[in-house]
């Protein structure tokens, strides 16, 4: 494999880090994958210095485990996993919806986010799951983001980060999501009317719904984890 590109003279740790953090995201290196840190470093074509820095901060987002002497281990995520992380996701992001309709956005934030709903719409209508979990994520991320608070955005990235590649693997074994739609259209209805009051309600009640939905499918597939 060629080396990492690093036209932008990022930092090798910043550039080891998002790659191994993509190849995690996206099952390329599955839960249970373990590899020493030298190995890891030459599937990088790194030294090991920005190999290592890369891995305590994948170690302290929850999605891999260091053992000493033993390198790092790609951690699984558990239907217990994934009720905690639903149970912060809804409380965290039903305050930033709130936080966002008090605020209120300006008429640029606003077709964004909007964009991000037609976005989904339009995935449906096409039958396009995987379009629709991109437009799903950036409704997601846009609300956090507009919510202006720096520390909010970073714990729920992580929290995130933890539950991705569960959602994927079950995207095509949930119903189709037009509930799912219309609950965003609810919050983004209580966003246009500065009802922050509605706004928490909502999203609460959309990330309730989600969670359950994704622990089910778990459970009724037999998946203790992935």
């Amino acid at each position: 494999m060629a080396r990492l590109s690093n036209r932008t003279k990022e930092p090798f740790s910043e550039v080891a880090y998002r790659e191994l953090r993509r190849r995690i995201l996206e099952s390329e290196m599955p839960a249970g994958f373990q590899a020493t840190e030298q190995e890891v470093a030459e599937l990088l074509q790194m030294s090991r210095t920005p190999t290592r820095e890369a891995l305590v901060r994948l170690s302290n987002e929850g999605l891999v485990e260091i053992r000493p002497r033993h390198g790092m281990r790609v951690l699984p995520v558990s239907i217990a996993d994934m009720r905690e992380i639903y149970d912060i996701l809804t409380s965290l992001e039903a305050t930033a919806a709130g936080l966002v309709a008090e605020r209120g956005l300006s008429p640029a934030e606003m077709a964004e986010l909007e964009r991000s709903l037609f976005d989904m719409d339009r995935a449906l209508l096409d039958n396009d799951l995987s379009a629709w979990a991109e437009a799903d994520h950036r409704f997601h991320s846009l609300l956090v983001d507009f919510s202006g608070n720096g520390r909010l955005r970073a714990v729920v990235d992580t929290y995130l980060s933890q539950a991705h590649r569960v959602r994927m693997i079950t995207l095509k074994l949930r119903p189709k999501p037009d509930q799912s739609n219309s609950e965003h259209a609810r919050v983004v209805d209580a966003i246009k009317s500065r009802d922050g009051a509605a706004a928490r309600r909502n999203h609460r009640i959309h990330r309730e719904n989600a969670g359950r939905m994704l622990v089910s499918i778990l459970q009724e597939m037999g998946l203790a984890q992935l």
